[in-house]
């Protein structure tokens, strides 16, 4: 079936125009695969989903992850609602790809808008594909074959006041190594980037520093950038393989609440590393 889609810019973004009982039912599902694929973020308006329904809709698009908290995570500051993730909410603050301390990453995340702030909470997004295809050909030469250092406690590096529990925490996460460029299997090749990158393999640390930094500014100009303004209700789903994501601030008194499925990645960052091991 073809789906109507508006696209939200030039690059990222389309609003899908559907109903629950399509997406239940699996009908669209490898339409909506393909469409996250090409455009990295769909969104989705006025459906108001409960749990069980996003679950039910995630489960059309491939396996659900089951995490620690259960196949429905709760992104938030409240730790009423969600003790253990609360933990961790601060990095989300900071330009990221999900678990990047694995080798095999989440394909599709999505995120139902369920409370929000008053002020901030938007959520923006960059085409990872597009910036590395933008890139000048001196770079995609200097960085085509180099090896980058994961660390969770990296993603963190720029919060303040975190506690010794919490680093603790993030220290028990093993590094992992990825390269830098990711040469998909459809052929395409786009950009590891995410605060978690930390070393480069081979190159002096300041140097190496200066790199990824210059590589996130690269892939988060605005022509490669959708910022997603909540509204409640709004189903926001992206492509983990293809985009880079943040949260912009919001008071943590604010309530803001989004509930999050997932759907489990068959693509590793990097393959011949995974046959390898």
């Amino acid at each position: 079936m073809a789906l109507k889609t508006i696209d939200l810019t030039p690059c990222i973004g389309s609003m899908v125009e559907t109903d629950v009982a399509t997406l239940v039912s699996g009908a669209a599902s490898a339409e909506i695969c393909e469409l996250v694929q090409s455009r990295g973020v769909l969104v989705i308006r006025g459906l108001d989903m409960d749990d069980e329904t996003q679950l039910a809709f995630t489960r059309t698009l491939g396996p659900v992850l089951d995490e620690k908290s259960g196949e429905v995570y709760k992104v938030t500051y409240d730790p009423r609602e969600s003790p253990q993730l609360y933990f961790y909410t601060p990095g989300n603050f900071f330009w990221h790809i999900d678990r990047t301390d694995s080798q095999m990453p989440p394909f599709i995340s999505m995120l139902n808008a369920r409370r929000l702030s008053d002020t901030g909470g938007d959520t923006s997004f960059a085409n990872t594909y597009a910036a590395y295809e933008e890139l000048p050909e001196a770079d995609k030469a200097l960085i085509e074959d180099l090896q980058v250092v994961h660390k969770v406690e990296a993603s963190y590096r720029f919060v303040p006041n975190l506690s010794d529990e919490q680093i603790a925490a993030f220290r028990a996460h093993e590094p992992k190594v990825h390269p830098l460029v990711w040469r998909h299997r459809n052929g395409r090749k786009s950009l590891i980037t995410s605060t978690s990158g930390i070393e480069v393999i081979g190159m002096a640390a300041a140097e190496a520093e200066a790199l990824l930094q210059r590589m996130i500014d690269w892939a988060t100009q605005p022509q490669f950038v959708y910022r997603h303004r909540w509204q409640l209700g709004d189903i926001v789903m992206w492509d983990n393989t293809g985009t880079m994501h943040k949260a912009e601030p919001y008071g943590e008194e604010s309530g803001r609440l989004l509930h999050r499925t997932t759907v489990l990645g068959d693509e590793p960052f990097d393959p011949e590393r995974t046959l390898a091991a």
